[in-house]
């Protein structure tokens, strides 16, 4: 089974649950172990967070609207991929866990914990982020679309 979608959100926080919930409505529907759902689910809240919060066009001011997250189902594997209009990464990144006490930068650190393989790099064309990650699924043992 293939399935993808994409989907131009907002720079808002609003748009974080919006992403998340479509991604768990597709595994569900689609069969996949409630526990990859979640943790992928996790993770795609994460890299939402950081394009809202840092994707902004730093020519602009930072003020680009919009980021596009795409996910795609395909057989044995999920693949998400969360691209902004960011000004980037000026330097390689050493991605650590945060301090406990820390109010912020556990996100890249959770998404690499989450997930299989984690790649972060420079959008090509107009700079940005894109944040992309996969991880191998699993499936409960009676799907919806396979019943319906």
């Amino acid at each position: 089974m293939s399935i993808w979608w994409s989907l131009h959100l907002r720079r808002e926080a609003a748009s974080v649950p919006l992403a998340r919930r479509l991604l768990i409505g597709t595994m569900e529907t689609a069969g996949v172990d409630p526990d990859i759902s979640y943790d992928l689910s996790v993770a795609l809240s994460e890299a939402c967070a950081n394009a809202v919060e840092h994707g902004g066009d730093a020519a602009r001011g930072g003020t680009s609207e919009a980021y596009r997250v795409t996910a795609y189902l395909d057989g044995e594997k999920c693949r998400i991929e969360v691209a902004d209009s960011g000004p980037g990464f000026a330097r390689a990144l050493d991605i650590r866990p945060a301090r406990a006490e820390a109010e912020d930068g556990r996100g890249l650190w959770l998404i690499r914990e989450l997930a299989d393989h984690v790649h972060i790099g420079a959008k090509p064309g107009r700079g940005g982020t894109v944040v992309s990650f996969d991880k191998i699924l699993k499936w409960k043992k009676d799907p919806s679309l396979l019943t319906a």
